[in-house]
């Protein structure tokens, strides 16, 4: 780790616990000192023309006045790139085949996380079935057997090591899926299923946020992720299994 990741992991930066956390946190902060660096730059700038004042522009060289724009659209376009290939490789690129499968849905004012259980298949859901007084948040149709061993959850407990494809959804309104020390953010739409994969590398525990002002009682929309070791998180699934199948 770097000496840059360390000031910051100490300072002013959450815990990296994500594989892709290092290149988030270089980008980052290649970013400040590049726009600090400009903002010492546009203040020489700045006072050089108060100490020209009253000499005729004109008489400065056409690439002083063209060769900042030039710069700074460079450094953008470059900036731009780089920071999209960050979030395409998390979004849009696509998980592994091997990566475990987990569905994650935001209503007001809750996370609930389903993993698909033995068959590795989600069961269909209904929106007129949806009754968590009954026991059913997500509104799973027991008439499809994929979802008879689904597990839903209200916190996410995932394997360290191993790459998770998240399915997120919302059943109301857009929710903000925020995980600080995972370097991850991203919104629950309705009627759409998004998707976003990363891999937790240190066990513990982290704060799931709603990062979108989704209500009245947006500010306790939370809940918990729990990174564990493989055996535990077995451990953990079979408990769940178990449970399941007693009701």
């Amino acid at each position: 780790m770097s000496a840059g990741h360390i000031l910051a992991a100490q300072w002013w930066l959450p815990q990296d616990a994500a594989l892709h956390g290092p290149a988030f946190d270089h980008q980052l902060l290649l970013n400040l000192w590049i726009a600090a660096a400009l903002l010492v730059l546009a203040h020489i700038l700045l006072f050089s023309g108060l100490l020209l004042r009253g000499k005729s522009l004109h008489k400065i060289p056409i690439a002083w006045k063209t060769l900042p724009l030039l710069a700074l659209t460079s450094l953008f376009v470059w900036l731009t790139v780089q920071s999209l290939g960050l979030w395409e490789n998390a979004r849009y690129a696509g998980a592994d085949a091997s990566a475990m499968q987990v569905e994650v849905t935001g209503v007001q004012f809750a996370w609930y996380f389903r993993y698909p259980g033995v068959d590795a298949t989600f069961g269909e859901t209904r929106a007129a079935l949806v009754d968590a007084g009954a026991g059913n948040p997500l509104g799973i149709d027991p008439a499809d057997p994929h979802g008879t061993d689904d597990i839903v959850s209200s916190e996410l407990v995932l394997p360290a090591g191993r790459e998770v494809d998240l399915r997120l959804r919302s059943l109301d309104v857009i929710h903000g899926f925020f995980v600080p020390e995972m370097r991850l953010k991203q919104n629950a739409v309705p009627g759409s299923t998004l998707h976003v994969h990363f891999t937790p590398t240190t066990p513990g525990t982290y704060a799931i946020l709603c990062s979108q002002l989704c209500g009245m009682g947006h500010y306790r929309m939370q809940a918990t992720l729990r990174v564990l070791p493989q055996d535990q998180f077995d451990a953990w699934m079979r408990e769940q299994v178990r449970s399941h199948e007693s009701h």
